[in-house]
Parts: structure tokens; sequence; C-alpha cells
């Protein structure tokens, strides 16, 4: 199906001099860590940051820090686990670690509550538009190498639901189902949908360090849909 899993090789830590571990609860009122990257300027925008399946926050560190650098604060959360659950209904309530993510930004006084997006890559990226469907805190979304369907995890109806708020797709042209994936949620949308393409063979947070490109494109998105 086109979908990549990369395995975590060793422990990562978020090497950035303004990072700053903090927990928060979920739903169900398990904690939740993460690393924020405050923007000097407050309150600002902020963005929830979602890896890709095996891979941990840590990617997100040089995205982080651009954006910090456009004053928007960002949030980067791990998923629930480094691997696929066997049930997939499961699987169905990761997106609530991303909703949570939101509520913790929207409740903090250095964080434009009005003004919060969410940027997932591949597994990350359909979770978080599972997030963004229903919840009116999330302004504009980035999606990078989503897939139509991620082991059952399908996101036509999330990004209907989604609706006119704007979203960033982005794909690699050498990565053929999300290159599909992106057109296909780009085509005949109740709202603003913008691609960004590359010719990296790669995929995910890989194509974003590998595509600086593609990490500028990505903060000047949230630039200007965050205001």
């Amino acid at each position: 199906d086109g979908i990549r899993d990369v395995a975590v090789t060793g422990v990562q830590t978020c090497a950035l001099p303004i990072c700053r571990a903090v927990t928060f609860r979920g739903e169900d009122g398990h904690a939740i860590g993460g690393y924020l990257v405050e923007s000097d300027a407050k309150p600002a925008p902020a963005v929830v940051l979602v890896p890709m399946l095996g891979r941990t926050k840590e990617d997100w560190q040089g995205v982080a820090q651009r954006l910090a650098d456009a004053h928007i604060t960002a949030l980067a959360i791990d998923l629930p686990k480094q691997y696929l659950p066997a049930d997939n209904s499961e699987l169905a309530l990761w997106p609530r670690d991303i909703q949570a993510a939101v509520a913790y930004l929207a409740a903090r006084a250095d964080v434009r509550a009005g003004a919060i997006g969410v940027a997932g890559a591949s597994l990350g990226a359909n979770l978080a538009a599972m997030a963004a469907a229903d919840n009116p805190l999330i302004l504009s979304v980035a999606l990078v190498s989503a897939s139509l369907d991620y082991r059952g995890l399908r996101i036509e109806g999330a990004m209907r639901q989604y609706g006119a708020r704007p979203a960033l797709l982005m794909a690699s042209l050498n990565d053929p189902y999300a290159a599909r994936s992106a057109r296909e949620l780009a085509k005949d949308a109740p709202g603003p949908r913008e691609t960004r393409w590359s010719d990296t063979a790669a995929h995910g947070t890989v194509l974003l360090s590998e595509q600086p490109d593609l990490v500028r494109a990505l903060v000047e998105w949230f630039q200007r849909t965050l205001g």
C-alpha cells in the first residue's frame, strides 16, 4: 500500500536550547509527554507536531526551531505507541492525544487560542486530520505523506468534515501512494487545499529533513493561515 514504517534507532532527546519538556493529561487521564519550543512573541500562534509511526517527536526539532523563529510556538508529541495496535479500534482512538495537546495549548496564556494548527507525518498526518475534523480550535493543518487509508484509518471523511479550513498537503512524487492521496484529498475539496511536491524519494519527516524548501513552505503556511 506504499506505507512505510520506520524503526527507532537509539534514544533521542531534544537538543534545542529553547526546548522544554512538558506533560499534560489525555482524555482518560493518562500522562502525555512532549517538548515545547516557545515563540519569543506572546501570545503566539501554536502548532502541534505529530511524528511517523516508529519515530519520535525529536524528528520535528528542525521544524520546531523554524516555527519558533517565525514567532509560532511548537509542541511536539509522540504517538501513543511505537507500533500499530492489533485492534484497529484502538488506533482510531489515537487522535485523542492530539486533541489533548491542542487543549493544553489553548489553555496557555502565552498561546492565542484561536490560532492553533497541527502538522503530522505519515500515520501522524492521518491522525492529525482525524483530530482536526470536528475540533474548531484547530484552524489549519499540514499533512506530510498522508495516506487515504493507513491500515484501515481512512481520512477522506475526516477531511470533508474539516470543511472550509485550510490544509497543506505535501508528498514526494516518488512516493506514489502518498502523492495519489494528496491529489485525491485536494480534488473537489470544500476549502483551501494547497499541495507541495518533491522529487526526493523520501517519506514523512524524512522527506522534510532532506528537503529544506518544504520546511520553509510548511512554516510559511502556518504564518499565513494562523496569522
